[in-house]
């Protein structure tokens, strides 16, 4: 017969050792199989991986003992994880956590508080808010509000939904969320920097608006949209009477980090009337930094921001932030629901989150950016920051003295875009070689870089969001690579 001995399977006043003994078990296992590993990762392939993790049985009859399990998911899974807090695991904008933010997701777990509703997250809904608050007057939005989401996607994506949700009530008087798209949707068209984000066209798709709606605009020499590409392509859209309704800049492209002249853009969307919204997922950090603000000059006139946590702010998965200028804004996907978010709650002054979003149950992820904030301090977290894009800068000027080593970028914040090149084989030979490097370093569990593709060539690439990666760990690898190549 199963156990009916149900309270010794929830954190209740009854159930507090048994609590203390998983948290510590986990902890344990945790510590002993993933948290002293040398290597980033143990060079298992994906055959491999795929096999040894469909030998695991999913839901036995009968429940196990929860120590020995989570001995067994140390040995056969942590093990095998990637090691993010590795200094040689740069290959994506994939950070370590801060040991603050693993201690808030403790809390987070256990009080599984549903940020909805106000009725199902008292003190959290408002110390959410706060924390809102605090992001807009960071980002020079005074009168603006925002919302917690799991990212950067889905930021983006709130971003275009306002900005063809505003632009139909605006300018068509059609309210989209009532009636759906107006018929002159079809000649809607956003415009974005040709290496912008792959949300943007996938939120144009998913906003029923299609790829097509998405125009690139040409990037300069440094990867930043130019603003007079930019002026260009709206004068052809007029002509060709579409109807542009946003431009978005990017605060640190996924690939070279580079920044666009938000000023700039921000008046050429005034002055055309369209929706700026700044994707600054990957650059937003600086905004901590006394050194580096000033390159985010301009992100104060959006009328919406993305911000991402788990990137430069250190903040394990998932958490991000989306924001606007106008609060009012929020008015064009508010809906209220009896059982959730009435609206006397409004009118009696009660805060229902749920209104501000596109979900609905949704984690406490104020809550770690909070504890971060308070424990480190902007000044802690801005010398994180700050010492990646030098030791960035450092790496860029090593490799362009390396004649065996090609540069791609001068790096604008910490990721570096390079490739080992030899003059006696042909690109694609060469496309194959770095490609071959690549999995070599990750087969031997040495280093885990990440690879794309500029002037349809294939390059490497390092995004050195780690703080503990020095010039040593770099130097290694960049030996790695040019010796190896030369064997």
């Amino acid at each position: 017969m199963p156990s009916t001995d149900f309270d010794a399977h929830f954190l209740t006043p009854g159930s507090l050792a048994q609590y203390r003994q998983a948290m510590a078990t986990a902890v344990d296992s945790l510590v002993r199989h993933y948290g002293s590993l040398a290597r980033c990762h143990s060079g298992k392939s994906p055959q491999m991986l795929a096999q040894a993790m469909a030998r695991l049985e999913v839901c036995p009859e009968q429940g196990q003992d929860l120590t020995s399990l989570l001995e067994r998911v140390g040995r056969d899974v942590l093990a095998h994880s990637l090691v993010v807090a590795n200094p040689n695991c740069m290959a994506h904008l994939h950070c370590p956590p801060l040991i603050p933010a693993l201690a808030a997701e403790v809390m987070i777990s256990a009080t599984n508080q549903s940020m909805d509703s106000w009725d199902q997250a008292p003190a959290a809904t408002y110390l959410e808010q706060h924390v809102v608050d605090w992001l807009c007057r960071l980002f020079g939005l005074a009168e603006g509000d925002g919302i917690f989401t799991s990212g950067g996607t889905q930021s983006n994506f709130m971003g275009l939904l306002l900005a063809r949700d505003s632009y139909a009530q605006q300018q068509l008087n059609w309210n989209i969320q009532c009636r759906g798209l107006p018929p002159q949707a079809s000649r809607f068209r956003v415009l974005c920097s040709d290496i912008s984000h792959f949300s943007v066209k996938q939120s144009a798709a998913l906003l029923g608006l299609g790829h097509d709606a998405v125009v690139p605009v040409a990037t300069d020499g440094q990867q930043r949209l130019c603003p007079q590409a930019l002026a260009e392509a709206i004068d052809a859209m007029h002509a060709r009477e579409l109807l542009p309704i946003a431009v978005v800049g990017t605060a640190g492209t996924t690939d070279f980090g580079s920044i666009d002249p938000l000023e700039v853009i921000a008046a050429t969307a005034k002055r055309h009337g369209l929706w700026f919204h700044v994707d600054a997922a990957y650059g937003g950090a600086l905004a901590l930094s006394d050194r580096h603000a000033v390159k985010l000059a301009g992100i104060g006139q959006a009328d919406s921001i993305t911000i991402d946590f788990h990137k430069l702010f250190y903040q394990p998965i998932s958490c991000g932030a989306f924001l606007v200028r106008d609060r009012n804004a929020f008015n064009l996907i508010r809906l209220n629901a009896d059982y959730l978010n009435p609206e006397g709650n409004e009118q009696a002054g009660i805060l229902d989150l749920v209104g501000k979003s596109i979900q609905t149950t949704r984690r406490f992820d104020g809550l770690k950016l909070f504890i971060t904030l308070n424990a480190l301090g902007r000044v802690g977290l801005a010398a994180m920051i700050d010492a990646t894009i030098e030791l960035a800068a450092r790496v860029g000027d090593d490799i362009a003295h390396r004649p065996a080593l090609e540069l791609a970028n001068t790096p604008s914040l910490n990721a570096v875009v390079f490739r080992r090149r030899e003059a006696t084989l042909s690109n694609a030979q060469n496309d194959a070689l770095n490609a071959r490097l690549r999995e070599q370093m990750m087969g031997d569990g040495f280093a885990w870089l990440a690879q794309t593709r500029y002037k349809e060539r294939l390059f490497l690439k390092m995004t050195l969001l780690n703080p503990r990666t020095t010039a040593d760990d770099i130097t290694a690898i960049l030996n790695y690579v040019t010796k190896v190549a030369a064997e």
